[in-house]
């Protein structure tokens, strides 16, 4: 009775919401699993069969008060149950270990109860588990673990010592950071970043490695510094949304603390757009704008509905503008640049599985397509851009784009910059040594 109406299965969802972003996302595909599972089973499927319930002893109180009356064939609770547990998999299969059993339990209790034929819930399990592997194909799991990097050596540093850390407060999350560094490094040195001071400047010459408490923006900066004089960096996950941290698994203070103690280190690829440092994406023409409409509304409304809204915001009334990429001319609405192979493709892209392949990843929506805006959008909507034709791409480790069009701006990491009328994007392979 826990499972009418996916009651159990929310309450599952709003316990993996506690568990941090990636069980949240496993309780996420979970119930548009079972949302799925859940309207094919009963709004289809049963009307279509329309097979009777088994037979109810009259000597024998019945087990439910209120017995079912709609079609049996297939079961909707079996469906469910498969489909969160299998869509919350996909994406977490750690928690397999818990809701395997809870899923098989309902499906039982179909059974037991009398109320379904064993075919129904045999049927019901097929039915949830392909409706999630079609949402997988539809929304690709973001993968587990950290992305791939290049091997790499760094001191390791116990308490900290040793380590500079530059804390930027003005950061998504880094308010309180000093003091759970202290907690976790006692021994590291703290600078508080001042943009109006040179970094160089701030950071004492004798650290024998780098750490950075900030955004994504604020961890390019430091970067570079690293990259300058040839330190290691550690990278805290105190930005908004820490696209870099994640990449290398950095979920807490205490995974980067854990990496610096044991020297865990990797070497990664650093990008740059007319020579200025970036880590994970850049973007061109309108992209910039539609990535800050997204980030500001994902959290709200869902990371799909988010990107459709924010290019259909972007593009409307939109002009293409005209781009030479590579020596060829291509009619573009948005192009976006990752600092290596980013997934899904198309213009919301989520996660990399190598840092260190030593290839841009180019993705342009094209411009000289049939309704190819309201296509894109919709695309957008269901992550199924990649599989139509609006979109275009270039890999190479050196990417030279000059606009036919005028003056058009530039984005990495959340930083803008001055338009230009060219713009060189190149790959550094394994220029950056990271704990990780």
């Amino acid at each position: 009775m826990s499972a009418n109406h996916g009651k159990l299965w929310f309450t599952v969802a709003g316990v993996l919401a506690c568990g941090g972003n990636r069980y949240r996302r496993a309780g996420l595909r979970g119930v548009g699993s079972l949302a799925g599972a859940s309207f094919l089973s009963n709004a289809v499927l049963k009307p279509m069969f329309n097979r009777r319930r088994p037979a109810v002893d009259p000597l024998i109180p019945p087990a439910l008060r209120r017995m079912p009356w709609t079609s049996s064939f297939p079961s909707g609770h079996s469906a469910s149950a498969a489909a969160f547990a299998v869509g919350a998999a996909l994406e977490r299969p750690r928690t397999l270990i818990v809701l395997a059993p809870l899923a098989t339990a309902v499906a039982y209790s179909r059974v037991y109860l009398g109320v379904h034929h064993r075919s129904d819930v045999v049927a019901g399990v097929a039915v949830g588990a392909a409706v999630a592997y079609a949402g997988h194909y539809l929304w690709p799991a973001a993968p587990g673990g950290a992305a791939q990097t290049a091997p790499g050596t760094a001191p390791a540093l116990p308490d900290g010592e040793g380590l500079v850390v530059v804390v930027n407060d003005r950061s998504g999350s880094a308010h309180g950071a000093e003091a759970a560094l202290r907690e976790a490094l006692p021994l590291a040195r703290i600078v508080q970043w001042d943009p109006d001071i040179p970094l160089a400047d701030q950071v004492p010459a004798d650290a024998r490695a780098l750490a950075v408490a900030g955004g994504d923006g604020t961890v390019a900066t430091v970067a570079q510094l690293a990259i300058d004089r040839d330190l290691p960096l550690a990278v805290f996950p105190s930005g908004t949304l820490n696209h870099f941290a994640r990449a290398l698994d950095l979920e807490a203070f205490a995974d980067t603390a854990a990496a610096v103690v044991s020297g865990s280190a990797g070497t990664v690829d650093v990008g740059r757009v007319n020579g200025k440092i970036f880590l994970n994406t850049a973007g061109l023409g309108g992209y910039p704008e539609m990535v800050r409409l997204r980030e500001r509304l994902e959290h709200r409304i869902g990371k799909w509905p988010a990107a459709a809204f924010s290019m259909y915001r972007t593009l409307k009334g939109a002009k293409p503008i005209r781009l030479e990429i590579n020596g060829e001319e291509h009619p573009v609405w948005a192009v976006f640049v990752g600092n290596g192979i980013y997934r899904p493709r198309g213009l919301n892209p989520a996660t990399r599985s190598d840092l260190a392949d030593g290839v841009l990843d180019l993705q342009y929506l094209r411009a000289d397509r049939r309704l190819g805006r309201t296509t894109a959008v919709i695309a957008s909507l269901f992550g199924t851009v990649e599989q139509t034709r609006v979109l275009g791409s270039v890999h190479s480790d050196r990417i030279e784009v000059r606009s036919l069009s005028g003056p058009i701006r530039s984005a990495h990491d959340g930083e803008v910059e001055d338009p230009a009328d060219n713009i060189v994007i190149q790959v550094e392979p394994q220029a950056l040594t990271v704990y990780r």
